[in-house]
């Protein structure tokens, strides 16, 4: 949903089918582009944040009338932990700016649609064996250092994230609103170890 006028023709779809109600909105949208900070063009400045964040922005403020209406509105962020701590040029200035805001949006939304029985979370997944992560879990140099920085030892599954985002939008979460929660193994909070 790269263009406005495509989100817009989702949301009325959207509107149609469920008589004007939603009552969970996922934007569950990434690219990335990985090099230095040095070599990025404005055309992938651009196409980065219009991607990443401006159609995530775009979708909640159109869903915000249907999602105020179910009376329980959620909003899940799909954000990344490269939006919490620093990963270079791993992840790309960039993709970790979109990430970051995606986060703030959240806790901004928490407390301005509060009052609309809206609630937002952000989720910020670490390596997820996902079509994106897969060509850096593929190099050996790579998992091994992901394994290595990860209390867990090893990746994240796609079932770990979707059992989080669901959890988020039962009504057990119905006191979680603008958070970020970090899926990540135990990575974000992995200081220096001797072993």
């Amino acid at each position: 949903m790269v263009s406005k006028t495509q989100r817009e023709e989702l949301i009325h779809k959207v509107s149609l089918l469920f008589k004007g109600k939603l009552n969970i909105l996922i934007n569950n949208v990434g690219t990335n582009i990985s090099k230095p900070t040095t070599e990025f063009t404005a055309e992938d400045y651009s196409f980065i944040m219009s991607t990443n964040l401006e159609s995530t922005y775009n979708m909640c403020q159109l869903a915000h009338p249907l999602l105020k209406d179910s009376g329980a509105g959620n909003i899940i962020l799909l954000s990344s932990v490269a939006g919490v701590i620093s990963f270079g040029e791993l992840a790309g200035s960039i993709y970790a700016a979109t990430k970051g805001a995606m986060n703030q949006l959240a806790k901004n939304l928490a407390c301005e649609w509060a009052k609309d029985k809206i609630r937002t979370n952000s989720v910020a997944p670490y390596f997820i064996r996902t079509p994106l992560a897969e060509p850096y879990l593929n190099d050996v140099k790579i998992l091994e250092l992901v394994n290595s920085r990860t209390p867990l030892g090893r990746p994240g599954e796609p079932e770990e994230v979707s059992a989080l985002v669901a959890f988020l939008c039962l009504p057990a979460a119905s006191y979680i609103t603008g958070q970020t929660i970090c899926i990540d193994g135990g990575m974000t909070i992995n200081g220096f170890s001797f072993q």
